[in-house]
């Protein structure tokens, strides 16, 4: 018997019981939809956490205070603006084209009726150029502003939203910052928000101002601390060598001799990027082991409906080899259908995975899903396997059958 005389016995056995062909294919279809639309998730979460991260600015170090890992004999101390100025300085920090500094005080802020709590971020002027990041209405913070440490403040989108009246213009209005007036001078573009954390919800000072009128940041060595410095690199291929410089720099500055003592840490914009993407390719490998049960299931599903299968048709087994089919016509025609009924049921589960995938990008806009080749070939190639692998064990009692015993078989 040819292979392809085997398919057609096959697909007719199949046609004779089209109800239960369906429903065995139906875990297999479950189970590859759900590995589609999972993956396709997770995939989606990756490229939007990547492109969070990648909005925050280009070539960026974050520098900020952290404990040892050993003992430091002359203590922790914190990132000052001190330690930011001599960052920005090319003599220092060649590789650095330039720096910013924030401080952040948890604050209440009131317009009206409104408030809303949140962490107030004090900058430098240079914040926007780093971050790469400009108010459309109004100005930023300027050279006299931290100088006077003056009680002007920069919005983001959502604040606006969360203290105004709709078609309000925030410029020139008056907030109160933990009860200290405050004149809004700009509103900052907008970057995005979702369920995942919203960039727009910030507001802006001048660094001298959070560090002295909403807190006391002075240092023992009559600095000012800060929370983070970023610092932006020349270029993306001067990264290493300006994190290397700045660590130098800092191991300096802050008298440290020996390894592990460092109380700063230096992350690169790469790094940062590497974990998250390590994060959420572990979850995209979750899913899709998760949804993969639903293939395990479907496939112990065609084993049993094939040794279902193997019982009725043993009269029907036994017949075939007495008028001289092989055992291995036998195997061959068993194997088939269940290959047809996995393959069958991936190609409709690839359906129904393409649709949840289409639907759930409807849900949350913010993420794009597409259902990649690799993604269909993945779920094409396993659900073939799962047709071989759980319709060989059957295929072979169906082929080991006697045919006299399969005649006399009632």
């Amino acid at each position: 018997m040819t292979i392809f005389e085997s398919i057609r016995v096959a697909l007719n056995g199949l046609a004779s019981n089209r109800l239960r062909a369906l429903l065995t294919m139906l875990g297999i279809i479950i189970g590859v939809g759900a590995v589609i639309a999972l993956v396709s998730f997770g995939q989606g979460v990756e490229r939007y956490v990547k492109s969070r991260f990648e909005s925050i600015g280009s070539n960026l170090l974050f520098v900020f205070s952290s404990a040892p890992q050993t003992n430091n004999p002359g203590g922790v101390k914190p990132m000052t603006l001190a330690d930011a100025e001599a960052i920005a300085n090319p003599l220092n920090t060649p590789s650095i084209a330039r720096a910013a500094s924030e401080y952040d005080v948890f604050s209440i802020v009131v317009a009206g009726h409104n408030d809303t709590a949140l962490p107030v971020s004090g900058v430098t002027p240079s914040f926007q150029d780093v971050r790469e990041w400009y108010p459309v209405e109004g100005r930023f913070i300027e050279d006299g502003d931290v100088n006077t440490a003056a009680r002007v403040a920069v919005l983001g989108k959502s604040i606006v939203t969360k203290l105004f009246a709709p078609n309000t213009d925030p410029v020139d209005q008056t907030i109160r910052v933990n009860n200290l007036p405050f004149r809004v001078i700009g509103v900052m573009d907008t970057r995005g928000g979702s369920g995942f954390g919203d960039a727009d919800a910030v507001m802006f000072i001048p660094i001298s101002t959070a560090q002295t009128r909403l807190a006391s940041a002075r240092t023992k060595d009559g600095s000012f601390e800060v929370s983070v410095v970023y610092a932006q690199a020349i270029s993306a291929e001067r990264m290493t060598t300006a994190a290397q410089e700045v660590e130098t720099l800092l191991l300096d500055r802050h008298g440290i001799q020996f390894r592990d003592s460092e109380d700063f840490q230096v992350i690169t914009q790469d790094q940062v990027l590497s974990v998250v993407g390590q994060i959420t390719g572990l979850l995209t490998i979750f899913l899709a082991l998760l949804a993969g049960i639903s293939l395990l299931v479907g496939g112990i599903g065609i084993m049993n409906i094939m040794l279902v299968s193997v019982t009725e048709r043993t009269r029907e087994i036994g017949l075939r080899k007495a008028v001289g089919a092989r055992s291995f016509d036998i195997l061959l025609q068993f194997l088939i259908e269940s290959v047809v009924i996995s393959v069958i049921g991936g190609a409709i589960g690839i359906g129904v995975g393409t649709l949840a995938a289409a639907i759930g990008g409807r849900l949350v806009p913010q993420l794009t899903l597409n259902v990649t080749p690799q993604a269909i070939l993945l779920a094409t190639g396993v659900s073939t396997a799962i047709g071989v692998f759980f319709g060989i064990y059957p295929a072979s009692r169906a082929a080991a059958l006697n045919p006299i015993q399969a005649l006399r078989y009632e």
